[in-house]
């Protein structure tokens, strides 16, 4: 059932979750927060969006293949643990770079890790939805 209100309603939600997932993304090395988490914000976001305008949209809105999203997030997250290695160290040991912008702080492969878990719980997500929504539509 179309509901204008809520579909005019979920765009503008769309981009304040999304606003959000990525500032629960930056958030989580220090605190409660993440890549696991802000993944599944951006997820929920695009199911309200899904919910409220159908698939297509939704589809239409997201312009990448959800596939495409999960292997991006694999190959980030898989090469957060390249520069320990090639420092020396571990395998996972956090490298840190001092940008010497003071919002941005210092950057290190912590990050990459938790950008690559991002996009691939968004991308399994969203993945999940549209398959179910697929089935449904047949």
């Amino acid at each position: 059932m179309y509901s204008i209100i809520l579909a005019t309603a979920s765009k503008y939600l769309l981009l304040l979750l999304q606003m959000f997932s990525v500032f629960l993304l930056f958030r989580g090395h220090n605190e409660p927060g993440g890549g696991f988490v802000g993944g599944l914000v951006a997820a929920a976001a695009y199911a309200l969006y899904f919910i409220a305008n159908g698939i297509g949209k939704a589809e239409k809105l997201l312009a990448i293949d959800p596939f495409h999203l999960i292997s991006a997030g694999l190959l980030l997250a898989l090469s957060s643990t390249l520069p320990g290695l090639a420092a020396g160290g571990d395998v996972m040991t956090g490298i840190w770079i001092d940008t010497g912008i003071p919002l941005l702080g210092k950057v290190g492969t912590p990050l990459v890790f938790d950008t690559g878990v991002y996009f691939l719980v968004l991308g399994i997500t969203l993945k999940i939805i549209f398959s179910l929504a697929e089935e449904d539509r047949q």
